[in-house]
């Protein structure tokens, strides 16, 4: 008997899916795109009104055979792919390489791999939104032209193996316009005054800031002006002028979305954007949490209920909140998803730690805490306020105390989690007695700008409304790979070749790398999805300025030397200083006389500490699956290794052997 078909994206899907449709469905998956732009040729026929030409992927050839001997034989066939434009555009490529009927209603949707949403998808399919696909063919055809087009400029003027794209140049400028800020920025001087105010009673003193006078603030901008404050302040006693007791509360978070997932699991997790998506993706895939790319707070009726009864029985009722969600709202918010969030609230994270590894329960945990807390109260604190004052001079200090924790009974940002304590006081009044006071001056300088990490930089690109949630993590991934930036630590910093190409693309291409330009790209393919504009004409409107950019680029532009970075490594061979260079395995030494001499050499981290065994240098070396320990250099003579780095917290002795395993 002919069973119904559905087809999924991914292979991890295949079983939670299959799980909840029974013996009367097959589930097989497309293993992503069966169709795209061929990668030796533009594939879009300028000529012919912008007409794209997709081929089957290379590759591929054998899964679409499979999948249309599958759909011949079904009953029915369900294309269920993921609910964004691209899932919308690879159930459109899917109908057209099996010769399915596109108006059929034959799209379903999940935003959560639950049996409740898989059987209702099923009862509302759907023909395939061909707005979602046209906005998604305009990005791809988009990405295609300025790539395809500019990318040749790059090989040409400066090496092989460089691209350019819509998004990522622009975030390539974003930094380099950092660093520039950076490295402009003279730091001025400015001073402090703290006053350690002991009061009668209480156990520590109250720290007070120095603000200015009765008539107003007062910076302090060196040591002279700060004298002449101290020489005022030596005659005159300290005194309590004021104090004022104000309500306050903190607000409980939004549910995550894309941008504030990766923020934050960079800021509490030290993750990359790339590796939280990757391990969303999987928790999605497993039936875990909801569609992790999205730019909604939205969140479901019945989400909302079942997280009221579950705060209600397990906090108690003051610990519910009846508020909905209010995040940022506008053309820019594709409200089509929900929040992420557990797919099931009682699956406390502990139900999980047996049975996920620690990166995927540490994210779970995550964005279980964060939703918890966004359908729970306000915290509520008392601010006290004090004023005190000595001579014509004021100094403010404010004291917090918790009344009720609300939502931080459950989560805290890791921003939240950094911040100072501040003063505690007791039942201050304004006749307490102060005992003595101190004073603690300290030197400041004016700091630069921060480099950005990879957090600030997608929330720097969300505010600019460059990209959307699906696109953050490979442009961030795609200028790394490029070597145009580096990370030192967390901070993105851009190299000398990604200066190079910075300064061509600013140069030639001004309108590609203009933010506000490509802010208005993405409203237009917005416009696109809700059926406001033909993806045509944007590409009619965008490529003969781009064709007339390139054709001046080839004739106007030099070719660029991009010198490699000298190292102090010392060829043994033939003298001269080894240079770094970039090969499939990473980075690695190598003569710049080549090809007078090819000698090359393996990159050594030294520790920095000798081998507590031999005496000989430590040096970092890693597992074939990327497991950092420390090994002795006269390896095999000494056998020394350490998972933790010698003269560290629990470290300095001989641990487990280091096997493949690891």
């Amino acid at each position: 008997m002919a069973k119904n078909l559905v087809i999924v994206e991914s292979p991890a899907k295949v079983k939670t899916v299959k799980k909840y449709l029974g013996s009367s469905y097959d589930v097989v998956a497309s293993k992503g795109h069966i169709r795209d732009l061929p990668k030796s040729s533009l594939g879009i026929d300028v000529e012919n009104d912008y007409e794209p030409k997709y081929i089957t992927i290379r590759g591929k050839g054998d899964t679409v055979a499979e999948l249309k001997r599958l759909a011949k034989e079904a009953k029915k066939v369900y294309l269920a792919t993921d609910p964004d434009r691209e899932g919308e555009a690879i159930s459109w490529h899917l109908a057209k390489a099996l010769g399915l009927d596109e108006k059929k209603q034959a799209r379903i949707t999940f935003n959560e791999i639950t049996k409740s949403a898989v059987a209702a998808s099923l009862k509302n399919s759907r023909e395939i939104d061909m707005n979602l696909v046209d906005a998604q063919q305009a990005r791809r055809a988009l990405d295609r032209l300025v790539g395809y087009g500019i990318s040749p400029i790059l090989w040409e003027k400066v090496k092989r193996g460089l691209s350019a794209g819509r998004v990522q140049s622009v975030a390539l400028r974003m930094i380099c316009d950092r660093d520039e800020e950076i490295d402009r920025f003279v730091p001025e001087e400015y001073w402090l005054l703290d006053a350690l105010v002991h009061i009668h009673g209480e156990k520590k003193p109250i720290v007070a800031r120095f603000f200015g006078d009765h008539k107003g603030k007062i910076d302090i901008h060196n040591k002279q002006e700060l004298d002449q404050i101290m020489a005022h302040l030596e005659g005159n006693e300290m005194v309590i002028e004021d104090i004022k007791h104000t309500p306050r509360e903190k607000k409980a978070p939004l549910p995550f979305v894309t941008s504030t997932l990766q923020q934050e699991a960079s800021k509490a997790l030290n993750f990359s954007t790339q590796k939280t998506m990757r391990i969303a993706q999987q928790l999605y895939e497993s039936g875990y949490i909801t569609y992790l790319r999205t730019d909604s707070v939205r969140v479901s009726d019945e989400a909302v209920a079942a997280a009221k009864d579950y705060i209600g029985e397990t906090y108690g009722k003051e610990y519910v909140s009846y508020a909905s969600a209010q995040g940022k709202s506008g053309s820019k918010v594709q409200d089509a998803h929900e929040a992420i969030r557990p797919t099931d609230i009682t699956v406390v994270p502990d139900m999980l730690k047996t049975r996920l590894d620690r990166d995927n329960f540490r994210l779970y945990q995550l964005i279980w805490k964060r939703f918890v807390a966004s359908r729970m109260t306000n915290a509520r604190f008392e601010v006290t306020s004090i004023l005190f004052a000595a001579g014509d001079y004021i100094f403010k200090a404010n004291a917090s105390k918790q009344i009720f924790d609300g939502f931080m009974s459950v989560y805290t940002s890791a921003d939240e989690e950094k911040e100072e304590k501040n003063n505690v006081v007791s039942n201050l009044t304004a006749d307490a007695k102060i005992d003595s006071c101190e004073y603690d001056p300290s030197q400041h300088y004016t700091q630069p700008p921060a480099h950005f990490t990879e957090a600030s930089l997608v929330k720097a690109m969300e505010e600019a409304g460059i990209g959307r949630p699906s696109t953050y993590s490979p442009t961030i991934t795609t200028i790394l790979a490029r070597r145009y930036v580096r990370k030192d630590k967390k901070n993105l910093m851009v190299t000398e070749l990604g200066k190079v190409v910075n300064d061509i693309m600013v140069t030639a291409f001004p309108e590609i790398v203009d933010v506000q330009f490509t802010a208005k790209v993405e409203d237009k393919l917005d416009k696109i999805e809700e059926g406001d504009m033909e993806w045509k004409a944007i590409l009619r409107e965008f490529y003969p300025g781009l064709k007339d950019s390139i054709d001046a680029a080839r004739s106007k532009l030099t070719k660029i030397k991009v010198k490699d970075e000298e190292t102090d490594v010392i060829c043994d061979k033939c003298g001269r200083n080894m240079v770094i260079k970039f090969g499939p395995h990473g980075k690695f030494l190598a003569c710049p006389g080549f090809p007078e001499c090819r000698n090359t050499m393996s990159i050594v981290e030294k520790a920095g500490v000798k081998c507590p065994k031999c005496g000989k240098e430590l040096i970092v070396r890693k597992t074939k699956k990327g497991r950092r320990y420390y090994g002795c250099e006269g390896y095999p003579d000494c056998d020394f290794m350490s998972w933790t780095k010698p003269g560290d917290k629990n470290a300095g002795k001989e641990e487990e052997p280091v096997t493949e395993e690891a």
